[in-house]
């Protein structure tokens, strides 16, 4: 059996994922900006950007950051900031290790938030940040349904407001937040002592936790 990579499990969550598109370079510097050097959980970066895109997000959050950031490759799930590569997405396992593969449907951020859902359950920390349409609306139900925890940007704060807007349509968001205080939330239920049990929201009665009913043809 491998040794689980990821350091001490005491800050209640294995993994912080960040899912944006467009507008997403400026709202994800913020939040990464505003990250201590001591942020004890993995985070991982999924933005909308076409295959082969020449990758310079790792170097623009660098620029700005407290935390070590980098490309992502196939292996363990480092401390720090891992952003994965323009296409793909990352099927992650309970023991701290992901594997990158293409995302042909493009729905990035649907399919990092429901792996990590399976590989970490109640362990996840989802944030969606700006972007149009609805990807990450799929990926916060199962985030939730696994018992994880939710926030958005909120869409009148954001570039592009599809994304937050068909995340909170769900009912599966805790929290709507500004993009100034997203950080600083991440460090509250992170680092704080009990404040991830006191920021928790139940889900309200008209959530919508399982995937929207095929339409007949």
């Amino acid at each position: 059996m491998g040794t689980r990579s990821l350091p001490d499990r005491d800050h209640g969550f294995d993994v912080v994922a960040l899912a944006a598109s467009a507008g997403g370079v400026r709202a994800l510097r913020t939040v990464v900006s505003g990250l201590p050097a001591d942020f004890p959980v993995p985070v991982l970066v999924v933005q909308h950007r076409g295959a082969g895109t020449p990758e310079l997000l790792s170097e623009v959050l660098r620029a700005r950051a407290a935390l070590p950031v980098r490309t992502a490759t196939s292996g363990p799930l480092l401390p720090g900031v891992t952003v994965l590569p323009a296409g793909t997405t990352a099927d992650l396992r309970p023991d701290g290790r992901l594997t990158l593969r293409a995302c042909p449907t493009g729905r990035t951020a649907d399919d990092l938030l429901t792996g990590a859902a399976a590989a970490f359950g109640p362990r996840v920390l989802a944030v969606v940040l700006t972007g149009r349409l609805s990807d990450g609306a799929a990926g916060v139900r199962a985030v939730r349904r696994a018992g994880g925890r939710v926030l958005v940007q909120d869409p009148d704060d954001a570039e592009a407001p599809g994304m937050p807007s068909a995340a909170l349509a769900t009912g599966c968001v805790e929290h709507i937040l500004p993009l100034d205080l997203v950080a600083p939330a991440l460090v509250a239920y992170a680092m704080a002592p009990g404040a991830a049990d006191l920021l928790a929201v139940p889900l309200p009665a008209w959530a919508r936790l399982g995937p929207r009913p095929s339409v007949p043809a």
